[in-house]
């Protein structure tokens, strides 16, 4: 069966949005621009379309693309007013001690690494707003409310709390979660057998995305379900982990 690319919330004459499933590029790769992306697909099915804002291949969720320059125009007027509303679902390391709070840190691009983010007094400012959905023993749902919307904010401003994304390469300290680190002594597994992965990629979803729609003048806000490799790791947290 092939896997889906994304799922359509709202389409009108101004705007297309959509929730991208993850490990797919949101614009073509500039080395390699046969690989599949969410903008050749939705040209191709609508014709001319722009790119409004991105969101990693590994991060899975809402993202707005506009169907006209002049729509374009107005939503990057939004995204620079701080008009727009993004929040982030993602499962972090530890339990926070607020239960709610704010992180302030400039974030600029590291001055060796390519494509690494870092907190530095000289980066741009950079606000997120967080709130734990739920906690486990060892990690903790939470919901990342973007202020600003600068590259990895919400990885980076999570692992600057102390509390990264429990798969996190760049930022985290593990590249893959197994789940006898959820069961612990209770793990058991066949002899000869090897245990595989729950979960090999940054678990990021972009839930929910909100804005003044250009033509209406309304707000509109549109939703999307987690995928199911983070619906099955909740479900895992839920059963072992608390």
């Amino acid at each position: 069966m092939k896997k889906a690319i994304y799922q359509l919330l709202h389409e009108d004459d101004a705007v297309v949005i959509v929730n991208k499933s993850p490990g797919v590029l949101t614009i073509p790769d500039r080395f390699s621009p046969e690989k599949i992306n969410l903008y050749n697909i939705l040209k191709e099915k609508y014709g001319e379309i722009y790119v409004v804002h991105r969101l990693d291949k590994e991060t899975s969720g809402v993202i707005c693309f506009a169907k006209t320059a002049k729509v374009h125009k107005q939503l990057n007027r939004q995204f620079e007013k701080r008009n727009i509303q993004k929040k982030y679902h993602a499962f972090v390391e530890g339990n926070l001690y607020d239960q709610e709070g704010e992180i302030d840190a400039a974030i600029a691009p590291h001055s060796t690494i390519g494509g690494k983010m870092v907190i530095a007094k000289r980066g741009k400012k950079s606000v997120s707003r967080y709130k734990v959905l739920e906690e486990f023993k060892q990690f903790s749902f939470v919901e990342v409310d973007l202020v600003t919307g600068r590259t990895h904010q919400a990885r980076i401003h999570m692992s600057h709390l102390g509390h990264p994304l429990i798969v996190d390469r760049m930022y985290g300290t593990k590249g893959q979660l197994f789940l006898s680190q959820i069961k612990k002594k209770r793990f058991n597994m066949k002899k000869f057998e090897t245990e595989r992965p729950i979960l090999t990629r940054v678990p990021l979803h972009a839930a929910e995305l909100s804005f003044i729609h250009p033509q209406t003048q309304e707000r509109l806000t549109c939703k999307g379900e987690m995928p199911k490799d983070l619906r099955a790791l909740l479900n895992q947290l839920r059963k072992w982990g608390k």
